[in-house]
């Protein structure tokens, strides 16, 4: 029986590091919207997943349909990492709650890892910048999730009392953002998805 890397022997895979504002996709039906199109140009690739136009960070493209259905399908179970900036300092509880699962559309999410971090330092700066109240702090989390339902991180802090200011993707499954720049990609080794 051949091992499941083998089977992306000869896949392409790309890691971008997309910027806020700019659509998961390389067409847009609205015009005018910032796409893929204009910072990949490479023929043949699509997104292995999907990131929201205000999310930032890691974005997996392939050329191989079952690669693509590997990374993102939620049966799959692939961990993902984010950095996260919200509002006011999350407290023991809304952390114990977002560890435990919280209910989103009558279904619980599954339990997510969650830790306060310290603002990462090699974090670029983001434009627009992230909007500042005088009377409201911010905190930095990290978080793993291992599903993928619609705008999930960003749904489970709010419910937690915590709304998103900034979120970067920054591992899925093996692979990590590292020192990728913002705004451009490289190749990644697909054989590292076992």
């Amino acid at each position: 029986m051949r091992s499941q890397s083998r089977h992306w022997v000869g896949a392409r895979l790309i890691g971008l590091n997309k910027p806020h504002g700019v659509l998961s996709q390389f067409t847009d039906a609205q015009l005018g919207r910032q796409t893929l199109a204009e910072l990949v140009p490479v023929a043949g690739v699509y997104p292995a997943g999907r990131l929201d136009r205000d999310s930032e960070g890691l974005l997996l493209l392939t050329d191989d349909g079952r690669l693509q259905a590997r990374i993102s399908h939620p049966q799959h179970k692939l961990d993902k990492s984010y950095l996260v900036q919200v509002e006011r300092e999350a407290d023991d509880h809304a952390l114990a709650q977002l560890r435990a699962g919280v209910l989103i559309d009558q279904r619980r999410t599954r339990p997510a890892q969650v830790r306060r971090i310290v603002e990462p330092d090699w974090l670029w700066p983001r434009v627009p910048p992230v909007r500042f109240r005088k009377s409201v702090p911010t905190a930095w989390l990290e978080v793993t999730i291992s599903e993928g339902r619609n705008r999930q991180v960003r749904r489970t802090l709010a419910a937690v009392g915590h709304p998103v200011l900034r979120l970067v993707r920054s591992r899925i499954g093996p692979w990590r953002l590292g020192d990728l720049p913002n705004g451009e990609w490289r190749e990644l080794d697909a054989s590292l998805l076992k």
